[in-house]
């Protein structure tokens, strides 16, 4: 079939116009013009450009649209890529490859089995998901006000403190409520933990753990630590997964900051993280579950 038909049926009357190769005989016969019939082929040529215009390329006999080539292209500038001609290029090839295993797979009829079906189904499903993401994003955009705002927020919270303290580490509450004591009474805390620690690290250097942020510790260890002001030891043991800790803050100091510009993105990204994770949480919270 020409190519022509496929996209321009003729017309009933109009045959000798859209295709050149009956124009002789009907010249001949209806006595056309030739300057009528120059113009006649002009525009079934024009016709025949537009229709390829419309094809990327045509495999097999088969036409590929030139949508399959914008859904790819938008699909990169969507990721911040350029598409220049270079890109273009692959991406024509890139189709007409896929186009050609897609006809074999279908001509096999892999399109009708169950796990074709079953992964259309997936593939439907994290497409929606995705897009309901990106919709939330857009929603709830993270500029650099809110990138600024995150930073402070970090430089001025416990992450962004390091923590020296010491500690004894006992078996029993009953051992470490008597230490406590000893030392409320003026005990040196080194000594004691070098004789009593259970920590075999820091025992030897009387108790010390150098300096570290507060999420380096068991979460009850933290706390503890944290509540504490400098040169304070807690009035009370504190039990952890280890045992029971008599803990002292020795010291703390700011950790230092890369700069924001070094950290804008990566910053961005987690909060664009977390409004994903908020969102989602929220959902799930509020559906109905039987």
């Amino acid at each position: 079939m020409p190519l022509l038909s496929r996209y321009c049926p003729p017309l009933k009357g109009l045959q000798t116009v859209f295709f050149p190769s009956l124009l002789t005989s009907q010249m001949k016969k209806l006595r056309i013009p030739a300057a009528f019939a120059q113009s006649a082929v002009i525009l079934a040529t024009a016709f025949s450009s537009m229709a390829m215009a419309q094809n990327l390329a045509i495999v097999n006999g088969k036409p590929v649209p030139s949508s399959r080539m914008q859904a790819m292209e938008r699909q990169l500038a969507a990721t911040g890529q350029t598409v220049d001609d270079t890109i273009r290029t692959q991406l024509k090839q890139e189709i007409i490859n896929r186009e050609v295993l897609l006809q074999a797979a279908e001509a096999r009829g892999l399109q009708k089995t169950q796990a074709f079906a079953d992964q259309m189904e997936l593939a439907r499903q994290s497409v929606l998901i995705r897009a309901l993401f990106t919709d939330i994003e857009s929603e709830t955009p993270v500029d650099e006000a809110a990138i600024k705002a995150e930073y402070d927020r970090i430089a001025n919270s416990p992450e962004a403190t390091e923590y020296r303290a010491s500690h004894i580490l006992v078996a029993t509450e009953e051992q470490a409520n008597d230490l406590t004591a000893k030392l409320a009474a003026g005990a040196d805390f080194a000594a004691m933990a070098k004789e009593f620690s259970t920590d075999p690290g820091s025992g030897a250097q009387g108790g010390d753990l150098n300096f570290a942020s507060a999420n380096s510790y068991v979460p009850e260890f933290s706390k503890a630590m944290v509540d504490l002001t400098v040169g304070q030891t807690t009035k009370a043991p504190v039990k952890s997964q280890f045992g029971w800790h008599i803990i002292r803050l020795t010291d703390k100091r700011k950790r230092e900051l890369p700069p924001l510009a070094e950290v804008q993105e990566a910053i961005g990204k987690q909060l664009r993280e977390n409004i994903l994770s908020r969102a989602q949480n929220d959902l799930l919270n509020k559906a109905k579950i039987e």
